[in-house]
């Protein structure tokens, strides 16, 4: 509530509670000034809604709002939420509060908004707390200042476990000081953990990606918040998250083996895991989704193999408890038990691998109800329907165990596991080939997805990256698999790389749920980003850098600021990677799902490790760049413990 040249300054800053077990604080800071020529009095409001229930109904039943008159704190508690019960929500600011409210209706005014709320046009706020309110928090407090006297205003929004540490907070920032203190400790901690990695190219975006903006992406939306304007879940997704922290091995290893033990805890005894589950419960589903399980020997390969960190494979882990699914059931929402058994993370792999090889008519792995793409949950649904993508992806995995049981000393095994490798890679190309690429996927009834002769979705990007990414493909057919999916699915006049093409419609037998998304949407024949930076790191893995710069250029969203036709198509920002990007007509190039996307975290990989070439195997170091042609080189720092490396690579 000012005029709007009244503040100076205004910044916003998170600050974690140490201890806290929660999310952090909020501090807004505002810095007020009279500018005019006479003394005047301002004041300032500041405002924020109760988020403590499952639904605005449940919220308006059951918090409990009250005012601290000695800490001058507005708390809120919901007694009755089944995680959150005991946990409190405060609300303060830095200066004497000359009025509190605690009732939205009263402070929106009837028939208002947040445009015009009628608590402003009044002298006080209403100071009602208590139940039954439909709750908001809204503070004020007014102040004189001299003409070009400045004030400052820091508004404070958090949880804490109990009243006593929401007040111990609240005094701590009370300080003028404070606010610089946590403003400055989060900037050198960010700064910190981006700068590990520091990439001085000749494109500026992929400067302001690789720096700061992909690893800011995945640590704090796809880590830490499991939220977005898209995504409003705060769920752990069992393949998503194991994905995301690979990207921080160069920055922030331990996070990588945190999470790795984490989701070796959602795994059932049978070796299938949770799809998705809530913390702190661990409510989520179980599936017959065929590959969520085989990430996590994928990720504690790449971890070991980064970091040589053996002992993280004999952590003990539990295993969950809950009822097997039923042969009528595709999945099942439960809360299982943690079991009594508890074993090595390195047990917890091979069950996963042991689970996972499946065989289906063709010798491939079992799609079940969907294998990365989960709206093909219908291909597979009868327990025959086969996935190639899963098949490629195998290859890699029993390639990791082998490397994982050779390091453990255990050669027997990974000779078991090179074998039954190439034994799986033998049926593929056996069974998969369609004579330019590869099958993505046949149905029940052995109708092949993915072919030629398919009315549509006749070529999928996923098996024509992967059967490179995983080193198994027939060097020639891999080689044609890729330049196929170039010449079908990448399209440079619209700045898109297609999942696949043509999308899904009107074809029977139904894939599944896809097609509830119109042609060109998402998952059915849009732009997948998460899938087109595999296509890019393919090309690198082949030695096409100036290819694989070219599709990464496409999917960069500061690429698309350049021109203000494409900003206003685009639509969503400019500075983090989208999950998808449409092709539906008179939606071509527009953005979708921003923010929460694996997409952020591959994609990083992908400039530092396929095109910039920085390998770390342990306590060694390797770069091995594959940079386009026209670059004149890059420069490259690494951090690692007290060691810095400045490379330089001239082309």
């Amino acid at each position: 509530e000012h005029n709007s040249h009244a503040i100076e300054q205004e910044l916003t800053v998170l600050v974690p509670v140490e201890g806290g077990g929660g999310p952090p604080i909020k501090l807004q800071r505002l810095r007020m000034k009279n500018d005019s020529s006479r003394p005047r009095r301002l004041s300032v409001t500041t405002y924020a809604e109760w988020a403590l229930g499952e639904s605005r109904e449940a919220t308006e039943m059951h918090v409990v709002s009250t005012w601290d008159d000695e800490a001058q704190v507005l708390l809120a508690r919901n007694r009755y939420h089944p995680e959150y019960g005991d946990r409190v929500a405060f609300a303060a600011i830095n200066r004497p509060v000359d009025s509190f409210s605690a009732d939205r209706t009263s402070f929106l005014g009837r028939n208002r908004t947040l445009a015009n709320p009628a608590a402003l046009e009044r002298v006080a706020l209403s100071g009602r707390t208590g139940a039954g309110l439909d709750p908001c928090a809204a503070l004020r407090t007014a102040f004189e200042l001299a003409p070009g006297e400045t004030a400052e205003v820091v508004c404070l929004l958090g949880q804490a476990e109990s009243s006593d540490q929401a007040q111990a907070l609240v005094k701590a920032f009370a300080e003028s000081t404070a606010f610089e203190i946590a403003f400055d400790r989060t900037k050198a901690w960010w700064d910190e953990t981006l700068g590990a990695v520091e990439v001085h190219t000749p494109e500026l975006s992929v400067d302001f990606l690789v720096n700061r903006w992909l690893l800011y992406q995945v640590l704090s939306c796809r880590v830490w918040g499991r939220t977005g304007v898209y995504q409003s879940g705060g769920a752990f997704g069992f393949r998503d998250q194991l994905q995301d922290v690979l990207a921080l091995l160069h920055a922030r290893p331990e996070v990588a083996r945190e999470h790795i033990l984490l989701a070796a805890s959602r795994q059932f005894r049978e070796g299938d895991v949770q799809h998705w589950w809530h913390p702190p419960s661990g409510a989520g589903t179980r599936t017959r989704i065929s590959d969520d399980l085989l990430w996590l020997p994928y990720a504690v390969a790449q971890y070991v193999r980064h970091t040589g960190d053996l002992s993280i494979l004999g952590e003990q882990v539990p295993f969950l408890d809950a009822p097997l699914l039923t042969d009528e059931q595709h999945d099942a929402y439960l809360t299982p038990q943690a079991g009594g058994e508890r074993v090595s993370v390195l047990e917890h792999c091979q069950r996963a691998v042991r689970r996972g090889l499946t065989r289906g008519p063709h010798g491939l792995p079992l799609i079940g109800t969907g294998d990365w793409n989960d709206g093909m949950d219908q291909v597979g649904a009868q327990g025959r329907g086969e996935s190639v993508w899963l098949a490629w992806f195998l290859v890699d995995v029993l390639d990791g165990m082998a490397d994982l049981s050779g390091r453990t000393g255990v050669p027997e095994a990974a000779e078991a596991y090179r074998m039954e490798r190439l034994a799986l890679i033998d049926r593929i190309e056996a069974s998969a080939w369609d004579g330019a690429w590869y099958l993505r996927a046949r149905f029940d009834d052995g109708t092949p997805v993915g072919s030629a002769a398919s009315e549509e979705a006749k070529i999928d990007l996923l098996p024509q990256a992967w059967a490179t990414l995983s080193g198994g493909g027939d060097p020639g057919r891999a080689a044609m698999a890729l330049e196929s999916a170039v010449e079908r699915l990448v399209r440079p006049d619209e700045r898109l790389v297609l999942l696949f093409d043509p999308p899904f419609d009107r074809t029977t037998p139904s894939p599944g749920y896809i097609r509830g998304y119109p042609p060109g949407v998402r998952e059915n024949g849009g732009q997948y980003t998460h899938a087109a930076v595999w296509l890019a790191a393919a090309l690198a893995r082949r030695g096409q850098g100036t290819r694989a710069a070219d599709v990464l250029r496409m999917l960069n969203p500061i690429e698309r600021a350049r021109e203000v036709d494409s900003v206003w198509r685009y639509t969503v920002e400019p500075y983090v990677i989208s999950a998808d990007v449409y092709r539906a007509p008179g939606r071509v190039g527009q953005g979708g799902w921003s923010w929460y996307t694996g997409s952020a975290a591959w994609m990083y990989r992908a400039w530092v490790e396929e095109l910039l070439g920085l390998h770390v195997c342990g306590d060694s170091l390797r770069l091995d760049p594959v940079i386009p042609g026209w670059w004149s080189g890059f420069r490259l720092t690494y951090r690692r413990g007290e060691a810095l490396y400045e490379i330089q690579v001239d082309n």
